[in-house]
């Protein structure tokens, strides 16, 4: 019997007509369900025996799901960096390999943070509103030099974001749970400060953190009211690290000045969410990774990583990936 592929990753669904030889040339069979952002624990389960290795991207797999997809489960492949969704400890306890893809999106988060800082401090949306409403009217904005930005989570995204910052004039605070090297805050110009005071300070937050224990809930309603009336928060990292309700009354109370969202606590976006209504708010669905060279550089590493979860001999890999 072949070795079967449950392939639900939807970056890479669009792609099939490209990947779906290269999967079978290595002896694979390969099953795509019917994805609408992620796979649900009750979505895995129905494919539950079937498959043998993965290729995903946010879908829950939990230890229930794993437990379930045993004994035939032998790697989960996660198409980007992001492992949250899975339970890589219990996984790897169990004989289950995780891969993913380390540092695959950080140029283009980090763009996208800075695209959402000038815009805010520009005011270009609203310019462009007005004036396509008839209306001639000359919105004040800011120089980012004369901002503080605050970065939460100094890995690979958030120094990023630091590195675009600095040469705007920007004033930056960082926060992060480890000890970030001192050589890149010293270059860099770094104050590093705990929490509250980051967000007592800084004009615009961008969270760049992991999702994981200690960074569920981090923004909430307690920790916005330290933030400045008319500071923006921007998240390009995981939805439930903002815990939403509260950011929406937040914002419905002006006790901060607006946010710049790409991630939510459930994607899609609900269509009664009050975010949509929302005129201080930037909305994007979770696409800030979006680079043409990012994501091939992810999509072969993913099937890299499937066949060397399987065991499957792929010495040929380099010249299929450049006849592909």
């Amino acid at each position: 019997m072949k070795p079967t592929v449950l392939l639900s990753a939807p970056y890479l669904i669009p792609f099939l007509d490209r990947f779906i030889p290269v999967l079978e040339h290595y002896g694979l069979s390969v099953i795509v369900p019917d994805v609408h952002e992620r796979l649900s624990e009750e979505e895995i389960l129905t494919y539950a025996g079937q498959f043998d290795g993965a290729v995903c991207g946010d879908d829950r797999f939990t230890p229930r799901v794993i437990d379930a997809c045993l004994p035939r489960l032998k790697i989960i492949s996660k198409w980007g960096t992001g492992i949250d969704s899975i339970d890589k400890v219990y996984a790897e306890t169990v004989g289950v390999r995780v891969g993913n893809t380390p540092n695959a999106f950080t140029l283009a988060v980090s763009d996208s943070v800075m695209g959402y800082m000038l815009a805010f401090a520009r005011r270009l949306p609203w310019m462009d509103r007005a004036m396509r409403n008839a209306e001639w009217q000359k919105i004040p904005g800011r120089s980012l030099s004369e901002c503080t930005l605050g970065v939460i989570g100094l890995g690979n995204v958030g120094k990023a974001v630091i590195r675009r910052a600095r040469p705007f004039g920007m004033r930056i605070l960082g926060n992060d749970i480890r000890e970030i090297e001192p050589d890149f805050r010293l270059e860099q110009g770094v104050e590093m400060l705990n929490l509250p005071e980051l967000l007592r300070q800084a004009d615009f937050v961008s969270v760049n953190c992991d999702l994981n224990p200690t960074s569920y809930h981090l923004i909430n309603a307690g920790t916005l009211a330290y933030m400045q009336a008319h500071a923006v928060l921007i998240n390009t990292a995981r939805g439930p690290i903002v815990e939403e309700p509260a950011l929406v009354a937040a914002l419905q109370a002006g006790k901060i000045g607006g946010a710049a969202l790409d991630v939510f606590e459930v994607e899609p976006l609900p269509q009664d969410s009050p975010l949509l209504h929302m005129n201080n708010v930037m909305l994007a669905p979770h696409n800030s990774n979006s680079s043409p060279q990012a994501w091939e550089r992810v999509h072969w590493n993913t099937i890299r990583n499937l066949l060397i979860g399987l065991g499957i001999e792929h010495t040929d890999f380099e010249k299929i990936r450049a006849e592909s």
